[in-house]
């Protein structure tokens, strides 16, 4: 028989993971090397694309292809908002930057946050008219308006630089805002599915029809669920931004929304917990299979790198994990505290009849 912990039993043990997780992420910014440091900060920009997309896809029941659109918005406005004045001058050559980016700097924080809300704000001019459209349709449309958003980027001189992008930008992102946000973003969403209004999104997602006949304003709860995952993949996209110094608008063609959407459902569509182990894997796979690209030695024999390598056996692991794992490595199910213990309890039982 399956037990429950008690509530501060698991309020002390989350207290106490925290502390260990935030103590180690502490000595990795002091001490570990900058590729390890570039990792982690990876792995905690994927959590925040792969946890908020998710509020959409698996949890509201929303099939949204244009994520990568509200990581560009982020991305760009968190750049002109802390890009220096004198970087602005340089960098504007075939159009000048227009009023107010052209003399507006601020710090790291509040760029990040106006980000988030600027990609929010332009969340809901998208959900509002698209949601209105069911299933494929609804896919397609939040696709081609990712894809506007690149081509806007792409041409908005004044604006974006266009195709020329943005380069200089202040490398502001660390371990601390990286996984600082990714905190904020798994707690906020966490809360968010647990609370009432997380469990109507669950309701929309498996039966509109039987949820608004429940009294469940369909239309508004999408509506709000589209707008906060995209808050924070602006967020998201000021991080990457300010991590990698440079964007531009190839940066977030419909690929950088599949990478995501592969996390996803890697992990499990409705899970956060598997969006998080989603993220985690396919970042660190996806490094760890770089050598498949320069010459490496297998035994006695040594093969050329072949570029795009790790993509193609990536996939094919995916492809395999897929046949047999179909709704992902924790389905809709969250890892938490009861179901450490009981597993716990399952190997102490058997090991004592052992």
């Amino acid at each position: 028989m399956e037990r429950k912990l008690k509530t501060s039993t698991k309020l002390v043990l989350t207290i106490i993971l925290m502390v260990l997780i935030g103590f180690s992420l502490h000595l990795a910014q002091r001490f570990a090397s900058d590729y390890i440091k570039l990792l982690l900060n990876l792995m905690a920009i994927n959590i925040i694309f792969a946890v908020s997309l998710n509020l959409i896809n698996g949890i509201t029941g929303i099939f949204s292809l244009g994520h990568a659109g509200f990581i560009a918005i982020g991305a760009y406005i968190a750049t002109l908002l802390t890009l220096p004045i004198s970087q602005k001058e340089i960098s504007y050559l075939v159009k000048p930057l227009i009023y107010p980016f052209n003399s507006i700097e601020m710090s790291f924080l509040p760029a990040t946050v106006i980000a988030g809300l600027v990609a929010a704000g332009f969340g809901y001019i998208v959900a509002a008219p698209s949601l209105r459209l069911i299933g494929d349709y609804l896919a397609i449309a939040t696709l081609g308006l990712g894809e506007v958003v690149r081509i806007i980027a792409n041409n908005a001189w004044s604006i974006t630089n266009g195709a020329l992008g943005l380069k200089g930008i202040p490398p502001y992102t660390n371990i601390y805002w990286s996984w600082g946000w990714a905190f904020v973003t798994v707690f906020t969403i966490a809360s968010l599915v647990n609370s009432s209004y997380g469990r109507a999104l669950k309701a929309i997602r498996e039966d509109p029809i039987a949820a608004k006949a429940m009294g469940i304003n369909v239309f508004s709860h999408q509506v709000m669920g589209f707008v906060i995952g995209s808050f924070f993949a602006g967020v998201g996209g000021a991080l990457w931004a300010h991590l990698i110094t440079t964007i531009d608008p190839k940066s977030f063609g419909v690929t950088k929304t599949f990478e995501i959407l592969i996390m996803v459902v890697l992990g499990g569509l409705g899970s956060i917990t598997g969006s998080i182990f989603g993220a985690a894997i396919y970042t660190v796979g996806l490094e760890y299979l770089r050598i498949l690209e320069s010459p490496f030695k297998l035994g006695r024999i040594t093969l050329p790198g072949i570029p795009g390598m790790r993509m193609v056996v990536l996939s094919v692991i995916l492809i395999v994990l897929m046949l047999f794992w179909r709704r992902g490595l924790f389905g809709r199910n969250e890892l938490t505290w009861d179901l450490i213990a009981n597993f716990v309890r399952r190997l102490k039982r058997g090991e004592s009849h052992g």
